[in-house]
């Protein structure tokens, strides 16, 4: 094997492995576990607010 078919078989690895990323990421099973790890940075907001309120009301 030559050094240019290794590229190209390193290239069809590598694009293959992109579209199987591409494909799990836009699946429909995964889509409520992405939105879910989205709002995960508001989830602690609401904590902060109720421990202040908390903190208030002493």
């Amino acid at each position: 094997m030559d050094i240019g078919t290794i590229h190209s078989i390193w290239t069809v690895i590598l694009f293959g492995s992109f579209i199987g990323i591409v494909l799990w990421a836009y699946s429909k099973r995964r889509k409520s576990q992405f939105d879910e790890a989205a709002n995960l940075i508001f989830a602690d907001e609401e904590k902060d607010v109720a421990t202040r309120e908390k903190d208030r009301s002493k």
